[in-house]
């Protein structure tokens, strides 16, 4: 279809929401934009929005599965799968994350992101990679397997990188042997770094924004502080990674609003201090998306660690630790609003423009602008998932019926 519009409900731009605006969509790229109804030409289609929202697509930067498939299963078909869950549940672009794994499984899905950034998943759009793990530090590695674990060598690491075109973030604990190194490397590659997994100490992770890291993985999970620093420290008390990523300004940040990973008061103290520009939401979320309580592996079907969903998220078997998401950026979205009260521009935002200017394709996707990608999210009321396009082709569809022909064009304000 070569022209959309979209009426009858609430548009809601980076810093502005319009109330009974109007968008058009020409193929796969956002036409106009309006601040009132305008006049529609006969045989054009329209979406009534049903006093609604219109919102960009969203944007995960960290996650791992979803309807039973985990991008670890590294195959063509777990990869699809993973892709159309999360486009019901409002995701339009993602990271397929990586877990800690033996060396063939991370490349052979490096080389399905490769095929997938070409290639129509018939649902959220593969940007590329997210590699994370094996470069973890062992106290702090979470839900993913012990074995595979290791400080990054460049004999090691040299096949991954060989796959730069494929990776748009890697994660390392920056306080491991071989950190900068690694680091170096991915950025004269074009890829972007992230700190995560990591009990550095501050002054560890100061050094590692001199060497490029720029991004921290899901604030307060599975890093250092002062509390953990605490046991292995002298007087006088030292941060760690927890302290660092709120200090420093060059680092932006991400949190898991599932309800379950942060309390209220967390979310509140990342927003307060990061802001809606430099935190970002993600699901991190695992094989269980959609899928009745009970166990799960986490990462390879060969390898990975076995976990359990119950009361709305990922657990270790012996009930003590988190791990990893069960839900969607949708539920992400009204979680975080929820509990938070903040503005619903600024919500959006963190799931939407954020995550792309961190990810680096900010001047394609993750905003309601004239010229940008038409990936569209259309919400209800209550900020529930209606209708999903990706490229101007929807994906998903919900509730919110299309009409294809126009008898007649609303009147103008």
């Amino acid at each position: 279809m070569e022209t959309l519009h979209f009426i009858g409900g609430t548009i809601v731009l980076p810093h502005e929401t319009i109330a009974q605006g109007q968008v058009t969509i020409s193929r796969d790229r956002i036409a106009a934009i309006h601040h009132h109804p305008v006049r529609i030409r006969s045989g054009e289609a329209i979406v009534n929005l049903q006093g609604g929202y219109l919102v960009p697509g969203y944007v995960d930067l960290h996650v791992h599965g979803g309807a039973g498939a985990d991008f670890m299963d590294g195959t063509p078909e777990a990869f699809r799968t993973v892709c159309q869950a999360h486009a019901r549940h409002g995701t339009t672009s993602l990271l397929p994350t990586t877990t800690v794994a033996r060396p063939e499984q991370i490349l052979a899905v490096l080389d399905l992101c490769r095929r997938f950034q070409e290639e129509d998943t018939g649902g959220s759009r593969v940007l590329g990679a997210h590699f994370y793990g094996p470069y973890f530090g062992p106290e702090a590695r979470g839900c993913h397997p012990a074995d595979p674990l290791c400080a990054p060598q460049p004999e090691e690491y040299r096949p991954y990188l060989d796959r730069s075109a494929s990776i748009v973030t890697a994660t390392v604990a920056p306080e491991l042997p071989g950190a900068e190194e690694f680091v170096r490397a991915c950025r004269d590659r074009g890829i972007r770094c992230n700190a995560g997994h990591s009990h550095a100490t501050f002054a560890q992770v100061e050094a590692a924004v001199q060497w490029g890291i720029r991004h921290v993985d899901h604030l307060f999970c599975a890093m250092s502080d002062r509390a953990r620093l605490r046991q292995t420290q002298a007087y006088p008390m030292r941060g760690g990674l927890l302290e660092a990523t709120l200090y420093f300004d060059e680092l932006t940040t991400e949190v898991i609003a599932d309800g379950k990973h942060l309390s209220r008061e967390l979310l509140l103290l990342a927003h307060k201090i990061k802001g809606s520009d430099k935190l970002a939401l993600v699901t991190d979320c695992n094989r269980a998306l959609d899928m009745p309580d009970g166990e799960y592996l986490f990462g390879p079907l060969e390898g990975g660690e076995r976990i359990r969903r119950q009361d709305g998220v990922g657990v270790m078997l012996d009930g003590k630790a988190l791990a990893s998401g069960v839900t969607g950026m949708d539920h992400a979205v009204r979680t975080f609003q929820q509990l938070t009260g903040a503005a619903l521009v600024d919500v959006v935002r963190m799931a939407t423009l954020t995550p792309a200017r961190i990810a680096g394709v900010d001047q394609e996707l993750g905003s309601l602008s004239v010229g940008k990608r038409a990936d569209l999210v259309c919400l209800s009321a209550q900020l529930e998932v209606q209708q999903v396009y990706v490229d101007g082709t929807r994906v998903y569809d919900g509730a919110i019926s299309e009409g294809t022909q126009v008898a007649s064009s609303p009147s103008p304000r």
